[in-house]
């Protein structure tokens, strides 16, 4: 009878510790669920809404601007600024006037990796919807009127700077916001020290 009580102490036990939450070294964390960052019916739905509002204003102001002025006609608005009706065969802010064809296949290929990147990243930020959403906006805008003219219409002229559009300036919108969006949402929050006190 003794002996056997010394065998039962004496036998390791084999029950495996299990720790919910956590992998089985208790060390790294295990997630449940993923949370998916593609984009879903609320994201598409965002993105569409800036992305129209975009075209919208790009175009109507355009034909505004081709209807009311002569091309190279220009009214001093205030300062610098002036509306100045020009044409532009090339990308944003008169570069690369002569490669059309070129601009269009690259615009058209921009266009297509940013619904790509949005399908798959469209839940990352809450603001992607509205970065992407002036960013395709822009793109969609100015290529509707390359393909459909072999030119874009530029007005918003500051004098030292190239005439540009409401395209142009979406585009430089987007990219901002996206960029900023991308670095807050990469950024960890500061940890503190453990036994260290914050002070304000």
């Amino acid at each position: 009878m003794q002996a056997e009580g010394r065998a039962r102490v004496s036998e390791p036990s084999r029950t495996s510790e299990v720790r919910v939450g956590s992998s089985t070294n208790g060390v790294v964390p295990v997630l449940g669920a993923r949370r998916s960052l593609a984009a879903g019916t609320r994201h598409w739905t965002e993105l569409g809404a800036v992305a129209i509002a975009a075209i919208a204003a790009d175009q109507a102001t355009k034909a505004i601007v081709s209807a009311e002025l002569n091309l190279g006609e220009k009214v001093d608005i205030a300062g610098p600024f002036s509306i100045h009706h020009v044409q532009n065969s090339g990308i944003a802010f008169g570069l690369f006037p002569t490669a059309t064809g070129a601009v269009i296949g690259l615009t058209a290929l921009a266009v297509g990796w940013m619904l790509l990147f949005f399908a798959r990243s469209g839940a990352r930020h809450p603001i992607l919807p509205v970065a992407l959403g002036f960013l395709l906006g822009g793109s969609v805008a100015n290529l509707v009127d390359r393909v459909r003219l072999g030119h874009v219409t530029d007005f918003l002229d500051l004098r030292y700077w190239p005439a540009f559009n409401l395209a142009d300036s979406f585009i430089v919108a987007g990219v901002t916001i996206l960029i900023g969006a991308l670095v807050f949402a990469d950024r960890e929050p500061r940890r503190h020290a453990p036994g260290s006190s914050h002070r304000s």
